[in-house]
């Protein structure tokens, strides 16, 4: 089955992406600005091929604090060039260049009195070049760009939420039901989708119930499958060798499920995505809180000015879903993957609550240039992903 867009009527540009790492830079757009006085220092920095968390690893054995003391507000990718800002405790603003070298550079530093976190962001500036596009993409990509502007972009998560294998979302689903076998298999890998030789011998091993030969010959990359086999290994149950790795690593399994259900309600409500429903749960896009539509024509308004957009859940033990059509809908997704809301409260510290999030997003300030390739600039909101403006612009896989 074709891959459904919102601008389907419209041809892609086609090409490619992230060719260097400087095909693709992102800049955070601050929710607020350093007050230059207080404990922490905001330090705002530009990386190359490197992933926030390493960048935080670089921080903490710097400057010699520990790493859950260090804020940032949002993570970023590695294959790219990114400027985003961090947080520092007790640190001279004067001292932040020793964080320089080696792909990072420091463009700024001022105190703050409060630790950033995750979220305090406004959005994310854009500058995308692909590579390779076919004839006529300047236009093309202008129309398609023009068209996500009036009626939004598709609030999905995309691939890279779902790992290098695209099964977190099955490992999380798996665990919230409770089958540990299945999230362990999952974890493992199927081997047709593993281009590692000795990861792929791995996971034909462990599928022909071999664990103690699949552990010989895993590589050590593969950290957390090490580490769940030699659980099981010891004589220790599947539901202990998962339930052993990092809660961090388990909540992105989790979040991955959610993540799942969100993107593929998205995609039910494609072709009206500008559109609330009665029975929705509508999200304001000045405040971020949600209400119940009831006057849907007066609602239907302001949707088209996008003051409003129609939400979907991250499914989790305290969601309320939606009514009407809309809540059969997300009735339904739920039933279908054998879920149930209480299931997300799992305990030991992996209890999802759930929350709603709009199922489309505004486009703002887009711009086609060509320059050695085609020129792509564009902003959007805190959480969101350029992914899902180039994967419409672009028609074709997105990495």
């Amino acid at each position: 089955m074709a891959e459904p867009f919102l601008s389907a009527e419209l041809p892609g540009t086609g090409g490619r992406i992230r060719e260097t790492a400087d095909d693709f830079f992102v800049e955070e757009i601050p929710l607020y600005i350093a007050s230059g006085a207080g404990e922490h220092t905001f330090v705002q920095i530009e990386k190359q091929n490197i992933t926030t968390h390493d960048l935080l690893r670089r921080a903490a054995e710097t400057f010699g604090v520990p790493e859950r003391e260090i804020g940032y507000a949002g993570l970023k990718d590695a294959r790219a060039t990114t400027r985003q800002t961090i947080s520092i405790p007790q640190l001279n603003p004067d001292e932040a260049k020793r964080l320089e070298g080696d792909g990072i550079r420091v463009l700024a530093a001022a105190r703050h009195p409060n630790k950033l976190r995750p979220g305090h962001l406004a959005g994310n500036r854009f500058r995308i070049r692909i590579c390779g596009a076919e004839s006529g993409a300047a236009a093309r990509a202008t129309a398609i760009l023009e068209l996500l502007q009036r009626r939004g972009v598709p609030n999905f998560f995309g691939n890279q939420r779902y790992g290098a294998l695209g099964n977190s979302h099955r490992i999380g689903t798996a665990i919230i039901r409770g089958d540990f076998e299945a999230a362990l298999t999952e974890l493992i890998g199927d081997p047709a989708l593993i281009d590692n030789d000795r990861w792929r011998e791995a996971a034909v091993r462990f599928r022909a119930g071999n664990a103690v030969g699949a552990l010989a010959v895993l590589p050590k990359h593969c950290r957390f499958e090490r580490q769940a086999l030699q659980t099981l290994t010891s004589g220790r149950s599947a539901r202990k060798a998962i339930l052993g790795l990092s809660r961090n690593i388990l909540r992105l399994y989790l979040s991955a499920c959610q993540s799942h259900l969100f993107d593929r309600l998205v995609t039910m409500r494609l072709t009206t995505l500008d559109t609330v429903w009665p029975g929705d749960f509508a999200y304001r896009h000045d405040t971020g809180s949600c209400f119940f539509v009831e006057d849907v024509a007066a609602e239907n308004e302001r949707a088209k000015t996008f003051a409003i957009s129609a939400t979907g859940p991250l499914y989790g033990f305290k969601s309320t879903l939606a009514r009407g059509q809309s809540g059969i809908l997300e009735e339904s997704l739920l039933a279908s993957e054998k879920l149930r809301l209480a299931d997300f409260k799992l305990g030991n510290g992996l209890d999802m609550p759930g929350e709603r999030r709009p199922l489309r997003i505004p486009l703002a300030d887009p711009t086609v240039a060509v320059n050695d390739g085609l020129i792509l600039t564009f902003a959007l909101p805190s959480g969101s992903y350029a992914t899902s403006v180039l994967r419409e612009v672009m028609k074709n896989p997105v990495e």
